[in-house]
């Protein structure tokens, strides 16, 4: 299996150091208008896909899911990772646009 472009351009957002990872940080980014996408694993606990699906709605911060924790993790070299926040609008962008193409695709 391929690795997604995504997971690729995550890392390399994460080398840049234009990312954030855990719920509580997250939320903390999105509060602060600094998260420009927020990306969810879909193996989240509900209460964390509410509670972060609610704060991006509320703020109008774009959510994208992913297949899972340990995808997420891994595409920014750590262990599993449900939450994790872009604060960079160019890395922003490109990954919705990724993300769209990998669910179309």
């Amino acid at each position: 299996m391929k690795q997604e472009k995504w997971v690729s351009l995550l890392g390399l957002a994460n080398r840049a150091g234009k990312i954030i990872s855990g719920e509580e940080l997250a939320v903390k980014e999105i509060r602060t208008g600094r998260a420009k996408l927020v990306l969810l694993s879909k193996d989240a606990s509900e209460n964390t896909i509410k509670k972060i699906k609610d704060k991006c709605l509320y703020y109008q911060v774009p959510v994208k899911e992913v297949a899972n924790r340990y995808l997420l993790g891994q595409s920014i070299g750590k262990k599993e990772r449900v939450v994790v926040a872009v604060l960079d609008e160019g890395f922003a962008k490109k990954l919705h646009f990724l993300l769209d193409e990998t669910i179309r695709g």
